[in-house]
Formats: structure tokens, C-alpha cells, sequence
């Protein structure tokens, strides 16, 4: 699976060097189904999508939604196992991150992502 490197050049942070890609129908549909957590700086970005659920899941994530222009769209902090994220039609993708991703790199609805391929 690709690699890719998120950033938040709206606060100069990184969200991410080891974010994996989810941009087939079975990629998006595994997930991260089957895995004990994520490490830091770890994640899955999955485009297209409109939402989320982390039915099966084992251990909370945070959820980041994009817009077509990758700016933050929606947030939902540490969405624990057997949960759905909102939908819109507005969603074009997600970032799945460690649970805490969110408050530590201090990201906002707005936030501008830049997405760099390792």
C-alpha cells in the first residue's frame, strides 16, 4: 500500500510520515480492521468516502474529514470501536489516526492539508 505524509500548513504540523492509502474497493472496505492500534505518526487516508464506522474495530481513532480541496471539513476525536462518523456529500476523503492525533497537532475545522507522497 502507498505511503504518504500529512500536513497541516495552516499550524505547521505534520499529522503523519506513515499514513497508508485506501484507494481501492478492498483497501477502503478492510481498513483498519484486524489491527491491535496505530503507532504514532501512523494512519490510513481513504478517498473516496463520505463517512465511516469502526464496527469491529478494536481501539478508538481519530477521524479527520476532507473536502475536495483537502481542507478539514469535519472532526471527530477519539470515536471509539462500534461508532459511525457523520456523512456529507461534501466529504471527499477521511484520515483514520491514532486517538489524541487530533488534540495534539491542534487541528481545525478549515485547517489547510497537504498530502505528500513519500
Amino acid at each position: 500500500m502507498e505511503q504518504i505524509t500529512i500536513r497541516n500548513q495552516t499550524r505547521s504540523t505534520s499529522l503523519g510520515a506513515q499514513i497508508s492509502v485506501a484507494d481501492t474497493f478492498l483497501t477502503r472496505l478492510v481498513g483498519l480492521l484486524g489491527r491491535r492500534g496505530l503507532a504514532p505518526g501512523t494512519g490510513l487516508l481513504i478517498q473516496p468516502s463520505s463517512g465511516v464506522h469502526t464496527f469491529g474495530m478494536r481501539f478508538p481513532i481519530d477521524v479527520i474529514a476532507l473536502d475536495r480541496k483537502n481542507r478539514v471539513h469535519a472532526l471527530w476525536p477519539n470515536l471509539r470501536p462500534w461508532r459511525l462518523s457523520g456523512v456529507s456529500w461534501r466529504i471527499a476523503s477521511i484520515v483514520e489516526l491514532p486517538a489524541g492525533t487530533i488534540q495534539h497537532c491542534a487541528v481545525q475545522r478549515g485547517d489547510q492539508m497537504e498530502i505528500v507522497a513519500n
